[in-house]
């Protein structure tokens, strides 16, 4: 057994999403989104050297050692999986192991909004999910592609970097690929996809303008294309869409998202009302004509709108889930009001005072407190 794994099976065994390990400070676990560090000594360079090379397969160790960052999966001896980076920083090298479960959660466990199951009732077409790194986008995209696999009769391919969920093939047959061990790229990815009879394409990042294109065109073709961005609103999703692909392009791409995005489904994790995990809150954009004349005029900024307006189809602000999940009282209304756009809606219920804005008091006042004392 590898010595790394007694940190790991610590931070699994605390129900902490990531270990940190890094040169000249002690391992460190992110529990519910506060980073702790363990009771332990200053890590030394050699010392995490060590750790790192015992798992880092000589193709892996020929890689670090060129002055590459590595991507990858790994097993621990006690069966716990993860997803790993190994970089290197100023005062040596450091390494984030991200924890998996061994289980996918289904879709009403993750308590995310109905319209996500109805989602995966599509046969063709683009549905999106979205956020900043760490606000569980893989864990959706694993518990849909698990609700895939269960209610329907599909052949399912999966490209990641790296393989996180392992799903066994139940109903539907799933093939995951990962970069760098069975595909060059992500758009070769989806290039040779389409090529293996794919009934739903998986694109574990929609990370340049060659995937972007693949994607677009196999969602075109009769697939349904599931994806990722780090992007934090539908607006910005849409925005960053159209930016990236070239200039002489941006009128067949604004075609492609009014005909072919299904959905832009952008969530963050929030704290929970007990303060015992996070759960994922979510703003919703589904595809409708009214939304799509928005893209194809270049009026994007106005369809926060139609998303406040459209909850019979399941649309919703990133605020207004925020503010309904407050009131049913299941996550934290601090760490809510971290995460809202207009915070004063918000300032009513936040509990440590602190995190409102200074308000400084009218010079009148201020003159009649002095005279006072």
């Amino acid at each position: 057994m590898a010595r790394i794994d007694a940190f790991l099976k610590l931070g699994t065994q605390q129900g902490c999403s990531d270990v940190h390990l890094a040169v000249g400070v002690p391992p460190m676990l992110r529990m519910h989104g506060d980073l702790l560090p363990i009771k332990f000594r200053d890590l030394r360079l050699s010392e995490l050297e060590g750790y790192i090379g015992e798992i880092l397969t000589r193709n892996q160790n020929d890689l670090f050692n060129k002055g590459h960052d590595l991507d990858f999966s790994y097993v621990s001896g006690d069966g716990g999986r993860f997803r790993v980076n190994v970089y290197r920083k100023e005062t040596g090298i450091g390494a984030t192991f991200r924890s998996i479960p061994s289980e996918v959660p289904t879709l009403e466990k993750l308590q995310l909004p109905p319209i996500v199951t109805k989602l995966c009732d599509f046969h063709q077409g683009m549905v999106l999910v979205t956020g900043s790194t760490g606000t569980g986008k893989s864990t959706t995209l694993a518990a849909m592609i698990d609700h895939l696999n269960r209610t329907r009769r599909l052949n399912i391919i999966s490209l990641e970097d790296p393989i996180e969920f392992v799903h066994a093939s139940k109903n539907s047959q799933v093939i995951q690929r990962e970069l760098g061990t069975h595909i060059p790229s992500f758009a070769e990815g989806v290039r040779a996809a389409m090529r293996e009879d794919p009934d739903v394409i998986l694109v574990g990042e929609l990370r340049d303008a060659e995937t972007i294109s693949m994607a677009m065109t196999a969602a075109e073709t009769g697939h349904l294309v599931l994806g990722t961005l780090h992007t934090t609103s539908a607006v910005k999703t849409i925005d960053r869409i159209i930016d990236a692909l070239p200039v002489e392009e941006r009128e067949q791409t604004k075609s492609f998202l009014a005909q072919s995005l299904l959905a832009v489904v952008t969530q963050v994790l929030v704290k929970t009302a007990d303060a015992h995990g996070r759960m994922a809150i979510c703003e919703v954009l589904m595809m409708t004509k009214a939304i799509a004349k928005l893209i194809q005029t270049e009026q994007t900024h106005q369809i926060p709108t139609q998303l406040q307006m459209g909850k019979d189809l399941g649309m919703q602000l990133l605020d207004q889930a925020l503010l309904a999940a407050i009131s049913a009282r299941t996550v934290d209304p601090d760490d809510a009001y971290n995460y809202a756009t207009e915070k004063r809606a918000f300032q009513k219920y936040v509990t440590d005072t602190s995190m409102l804005p200074k308000i400084d008091a009218p010079p009148a006042a201020a003159a009649a407190s002095g005279s006072g004392s």
